[in-house]
């Protein structure tokens, strides 16, 4: 993997959060916050894990300190969250527009309270980006469910609506 393949993954990561979060932008604040099946219990606690992971992330790559995992209660409407979104993205594009190719092959350490692991920061910003995209699609059931379809925001669009970039195709 090359710095160009990666700012490609996370070019269209913005793409598909903006058309996510532009449907999570027309939920009302219980709509947000209202108790639905899977595994985070709300819309907005599935984004804030995605959010605070993603940070998190990219602060063990070199990136802007998160500090504590990030919590539902900071986030109380949907605009409080997309505010908080565009400064995380605007993190990682900082890092991504830093690297260079031999840095995504440098080693980190880290934990989740057990054992420690080592992986490339290729790998875990690999890992933060898809790691949305199993996301995505969760809450964009749960906006389904919600009355508020999200339209849809597979990389086959992306590729074909204008998601090109230099390091891209």
């Amino acid at each position: 993997m090359r710095v160009p393949d990666l700012v490609r993954l996370y070019d269209y990561d913005s793409w598909a959060n903006a058309r996510l979060l532009a449907a999570v932008a027309r939920l009302t604040p219980e709509e947000f916050v209202r108790p639905v099946a899977g595994s985070y219990g709300s819309v907005r606690n599935t984004l804030v894990h995605v959010m605070s992971a993603e940070w998190g992330w990219v602060e063990r790559c070199g990136g802007h300190a998160r500090g504590e995992r990030l919590t539902p209660e900071r986030y109380p409407t949907p605009a409080a969250l997309i505010a908080e979104w565009a400064r995380v993205e605007g993190y990682a594009r900082e890092l991504l527009a830093g690297l260079t190719d031999d840095d995504l092959a440098r080693e980190v350490a880290f934990s989740f309270g057990g054992p420690t692991s080592v992986a490339t920061v290729g790998a875990l910003l690999q890992h933060a980006a898809l790691h949305a995209v199993h996301h995505r699609g969760q809450v964009a059931l749960l906006l389904r469910e919600l009355g508020h379809a999200p339209g849809n925001f597979d990389m086959l669009y992306f590729a074909t609506e204008g998601g090109r970039t230099e390091g891209g195709r």
